[in-house]
């Protein structure tokens, strides 16, 4: 995945500031394990992004600005997030959706066959902004 595959969405660091400037690789992280569409939809009412993960990637620890929805296709995910009792994991199979809300950190780990999903969110893909925190980077 090309660190400026896209000129959106916004990619910051939990500290501030964009991705390309903080201390973890985000090509190395990522290098060869997922692969993103090229050409998102950005309609009013339906905004989204088609991924397939290799098996056994994880996704580093992250939270969006707005709500999101992931709908598996193929494979699964197992998705730890943050929630009021604690930390919880729940795995997410073909035909299931998760629903990460706005602020809330998460991580995804695909499973022995990878994951293929689409994700949405409830406003443009231009407003969306994603928030990256320590724990699953390739530090430099």
């Amino acid at each position: 995945m090309n660190l400026d595959q896209q000129s959106f969405p916004s990619y910051f660091w939990k500290d501030g500031g964009l991705l390309a400037d903080a201390p973890v690789d985000f090509a190395a992280t990522f290098d060869g394990a997922m692969w993103v569409s090229t050409a998102p939809i950005d309609l009013p009412r339906f905004n989204r992004n088609p991924l397939r993960v290799v098996p056994h990637f994880t996704v580093p620890r992250h939270h969006h600005n707005v709500d999101e929805m992931l709908f598996v296709l193929a494979g699964e995910y197992s998705i730890e997030y943050d929630d009021e009792g604690g930390s919880k994991t729940v795995r997410v199979g073909p035909g299931e959706i998760f629903l990460s809300r706005a602020g809330t950190p998460y991580t995804m780990t695909a499973g022995p066959e990878g994951v293929t999903y689409i994700e949405t969110w409830p406003r443009p893909v231009t407003e969306l902004e994603t928030v990256w925190h320590d724990r699953g980077w390739v530090r430099r």
